[in-house]
């Protein structure tokens, strides 16, 4: 097989959440445990942190990634889902896995592959466990798919386990309240491995606390920990943090990132670091200060031109939306122009009153199946105040975003991780 023909194995063949949604969601872990003991169960062989949450576990996974490759560890690192290229979400040291290591473990397993019958998400998990234990990586970092009880992940078994937070999202799924959604993430919490949890939330710490003590599990909670204060930074990519725990002080942390949950996030992955001893406080900052050029962390609060200034954000759902937008509002600009668009399972009525109703937007169908027709969106955004024009693809909006932009105004493209990838 060709990288390309085993790419079209990979996303025509198997079941793909991106594509279709909810059926391809496995509801318990047989296959993932099927393909593992294949394989001789490479997951068991990795020392592992494991990232669970709604908003940010992308952000806090690739920040442990950047200092622990700043402290000389070789470095796994796997993330879901991709912008670009599929091979983002298998990365050793910052670096892509290889395109013939792709074709080799597809081929090698294939006869394994059709007896098992995993979905998309199934396969690339072993494959990540596959390939960081064949490279003998000293740290693996696990980000969750979606939920954290029945994700495929969630054969681990981490040194730390983390939650950033919980919103609403991928209710269909995880259930329709606060507390039913943190179950399912609090599902990654397993017997006497410390847990980190990002935000302090009446409805979801009980749930928490009482799988924590359930599991005999060390609870830390990193808001009520660590205290974080932003700073005068001198250069735009890099923001400055005064962080403090106690008696402990880290002054001027150095963040190579942005965007409204960067505190949260840094607070979060600070506090994990701090049950990581073999990573000094030099590699913390180290890692921080060059996290995009350590990791090839993209897709979140990211600019990709000037004149007009033009942001891309993965923001999705609820509280991403409107923290994001919260921002957006404090920045200086003439006219804002969003380019938008999202998938068919979003509750529009959770999201669309996210959105503020002084920008002109610009409606486009994600290119993936599940893409929700920008007319449709056009339409029930119109029953929210929010106006503008429905187009053929996300890079026809773009482009028409940019030529109806002064210099001085700002393109915001927002809504979805795979309308984010389209224009990266």
């Amino acid at each position: 097989m060709t990288y390309a023909e085993t790419l079209d194995f990979l996303y025509q063949q198997l079941p793909m959440y991106q594509r279709i949604g909810a059926p391809a969601f496995k509801k318990d872990l047989t296959n993932t445990l099927a393909l593992c003991e294949h394989l001789g169960n490479p997951h068991r062989q990795l020392r592992c942190l494991h990232i669970a949450g709604t908003n940010g576990k992308g952000s806090v996974s690739h920040m442990l990634a950047a200092m622990a490759q700043a402290a000389g560890m070789r470095t796994g690192l796997y993330i879901s889902p991709h912008y670009k290229d599929f091979r983002e979400r298998m990365k050793l040291n910052g670096q892509y896995i290889p395109k013939k290591t792709v074709i080799a473990f597809v081929e090698d397993n294939m006869d394994a592959i059709q007896a098992i019958q995993p979905s998309f998400f199934e396969l690339t998990v072993v494959m990540a466990f596959d390939y960081f234990a064949r490279q003998r990586v000293d740290l693996a970092v696990i980000e969750v798919g979606l939920g954290g009880r029945l994700d495929s992940t969630n054969v681990i078994t981490p040194e730390v386990s983390v939650i950033t937070n919980i919103s609403f999202d991928h209710m269909d799924m995880l259930g329709h309240t606060l507390p039913l959604i943190a179950a399912e993430k609090a599902g990654i919490i397993k017997p006497g491995i410390p847990v980190v949890i990002g935000e302090t939330h009446p409805d979801t710490l009980p749930v928490f606390e009482a799988h924590a003590h359930r599991q005999n599990a060390p609870l830390y909670i990193a808001d009520q920990l660590l205290q974080c204060t932003e700073t005068t930074s001198d250069q735009p990519a890099i923001a400055v943090y005064n962080v403090s725990a106690g008696q402990q002080s880290w002054p001027g942390v150095r963040v190579e990132a942005g965007g409204p949950f960067l505190k949260q996030n840094l607070r979060t992955a600070m506090q994990t670091w701090r049950l990581l001893p073999d990573i000094p406080e030099a590699a913390m900052r180290q890692g921080l200060e060059h996290l995009r050029q350590l990791t090839r962390y993209m897709g979140r609060w990211q600019f990709i031109r000037q004149n007009p200034l033009t942001l891309v954000d993965s923001a999705h759902n609820e509280a991403g939306l409107t923290a994001a937008f919260n921002q957006i509002q404090t920045m200086s600009y003439r006219t804002l122009h969003v380019v938008t668009g999202t998938v068919n399972d979003k509750d529009l009525n959770r999201s669309l009153p996210c959105f503020p109703d002084n920008a002109t937007y610009y409606f486009a169908k994600a290119n993936i199946p599940r893409g929700l027709d920008a007319n449709v969106l056009r339409e029930q955004a119109a029953g929210f105040g929010l106006r503008g024009r429905a187009y053929s693809s996300v890079r026809n909006a773009l482009a028409a975003a940019h030529r109806a932009s002064a210099p001085d105004d700002l393109v915001v493209v927002i809504g979805s991780v795979f309308v984010a990838a389209e224009v990266l």
